[in-house]
């Protein structure tokens, strides 16, 4: 049964991709496009029966990367709907930095990799996008869907860095508290928005779903 949402708002159910092989080897993985690894496969089945049961939906959105179109799947497999891509939600360009670990960045940029630890919205990634580029793309992104779902409650399948930039945007913080808010693989956040685009946070970074998977 669909949980009732105020007619003037919109329910966002904000998800991250699951694992893939780069999760457990940590790399800069942004418009790189590894696939979910075996783990990250039954994570994105357990965020399906998961946001069916306790946070159903009525159109399911995703980055066009394979990591998150296969999470989308499942989610949208759950609800008998159909997945739509959307650019708005496409991960991070890295850069020279995508596909490397932070130890290879380290060697090339050692100061631009602190200062990416530090105060990533004052980085600039070399050949690549910052935090404000990111920001503006997915808040643009969240608004037109918002406005196209009133009364509705409805799945974004995003990136670690695409949830937590708008996670960010939408407490109202900037983009400093970058790290302040952790967003695990399928990490599910919940909140409304109302008419004027002001946000109600219900679930943040929710992994309960995921608890009895093995690695």
């Amino acid at each position: 049964m669909r949980k009732r949402v105020d007619e003037k708002a919109t329910r966002i159910v904000l998800i991250r991709h699951g694992q893939t092989a780069w999760n457990e080897v940590v790399r800069f993985r942004g418009q790189a496009d590894p696939p979910l690894d075996k783990l990250g496969l039954r994570q994105a089945q357990a965020t399906a029966d998961y946001v069916r049961n306790r946070w159903p939906v009525t159109a399911v959105y995703a980055s066009p990367m394979g990591r998150a179109m296969e999470t989308a799947e499942a989610i949208a497999r759950a609800h008998d709907l159909e997945f739509r891509p959307h650019s708005a939600l496409l991960d991070i360009s890295f850069g020279e930095w995508q596909g490397l670990t932070p130890e290879e960045v380290r060697t090339r940029h050692p100061k631009l990799l602190r200062a990416w630890f530090k105060n990533p919205d004052a980085v600039q990634v070399p050949g690549g996008e910052n935090l404000s580029i990111v920001r503006d793309r997915v808040t643009r992104g969240l608004s037109t869907i918002a406005d196209s779902h009133r009364g509705e409650a409805v799945a974004m399948v995003g990136h670690m860095v695409v949830n937590r930039v708008l996670l960010c945007a939408i407490l109202g913080l900037g983009n400093d508290y970058f790290w302040h808010l952790r967003q695990d693989t399928c990490a599910v956040n919940v909140f409304d928005i109302d008419a004027d685009g002001q946000a109600t946070i219900i679930v943040l970074n929710d992994t309960c779903h995921l608890r009895d998977l093995a690695g």
